[in-house]
């Protein structure tokens, strides 16, 4: 049995981890608030977004944009977006593991894999599963901006273009409230088109209604299409973000729940042992007296 002297060392140990998880749930708490906050703003901004390339794509010439081009597909790369830092809860871990389910699918077709990975966790993790990545970036995933986004989106393109890749799959938490996220597979390039476009000729889709485009809709399409990529690519680094601050506070959270459990736990053993102790020094005493009488 473990001494008074043990028993209050460790009490005060694990009051020493409450404090610093107490203030990890403030600081994800507060980070929290404002990734919510840049989400929901962008969420009406890249529906709209995805409205008009369904408008656009659907009255011109999709032949000629590389970035709507369906090819057969060999080569596919997986993007995996998880976090620089850990103690997050399950954060990092369900994005990797679904990420594994979608390679082993993948490879199932006959398809070989490129792996592109945003983080630090999911980067290591790959890494020592022995998967060899083609670019890792990091240092973003805490408070990402566009221009992040922008140079993901840079590099998703050149690899369609040059046809190193035949599709490009993002794994990501989307974020759904701070104790809820639910891990996605979104499919960017080539960009996915409504389905209702599917097999519709652009007679078709004149009879439906007429637009009118400035400039023409083959060429707004030229530039809207890698900012319509930047976009979704940004959307999900907001999402994944929030998702971390929601995960990591409800983990912290927990944290200090269970260091409260264990102080109480352990008070109650101290408790105890003082109470033997006081017990054993008072039959001692007694016994003494006894055998002086």
């Amino acid at each position: 049995m473990a001494s008074l002297q043990d028993i209050r060392r460790r009490i005060r140990s694990i009051r020493n981890i409450r404090k610093v998880t107490k203030a990890m749930e403030l600081v994800s708490g507060a980070k929290l608030r404002r990734a919510q906050v840049r989400i929901e703003a962008l969420r009406p901004f890249a529906d709209a977004m995805q409205e008009l390339i369904r408008e656009c794509a659907g009255r011109s010439q999709l032949a000629g944009q590389p970035l709507l081009e369906r090819r057969e597909v060999r080569v596919t790369a997986i993007v995996v977006m998880t976090g620089d830092r850990g103690l997050a809860g399950s954060f990092n871990s369900s994005v990797l593991r679904r990420s594994l389910e979608v390679a082993r699918e993948e490879e199932a077709l006959g398809r070989e894999l490129v792996w592109l990975a945003v983080g630090k966790r999911g980067g290591g993790s790959l890494r020592f599963r022995g998967r060899v990545l083609k670019r890792l970036w990091t240092g973003f995933t805490d408070a990402p901006v566009y221009a992040d986004a922008e140079q993901i989106a840079n590099t998703l393109i050149s690899l369609y273009s040059a046809s190193e890749v035949d599709r490009v799959v993002l794994v990501y938490n989307n974020f759904i409230s701070p104790i809820q996220q639910t891990v996605y597979v979104s499919e960017v390039l080539p960009i996915p088109l409504p389905e209702e476009l599917e097999g519709k000729s652009k007679l078709d889709l004149a009879h439906e209604g007429t637009l009118l485009f400035e400039p023409e809709a083959e060429k707004l399409l030229a530039t809207l299409l890698p900012t319509a990529l930047e976009t979704f690519v940004y959307r999900a680094l907001l999402e994944s973000t929030a998702s971390e601050h929601g995960a990591r506070m409800s983990a912290m959270r927990n944290a200090s729940d269970n260091a409260s459990d264990l102080i109480d736990r352990y008070t109650l053993q101290m408790n105890r042992a003082r109470q033997a102790a006081i017990t054993q020094e008072i039959l001692e005493v007694v016994g003494g007296a006894d055998a002086l009488s």
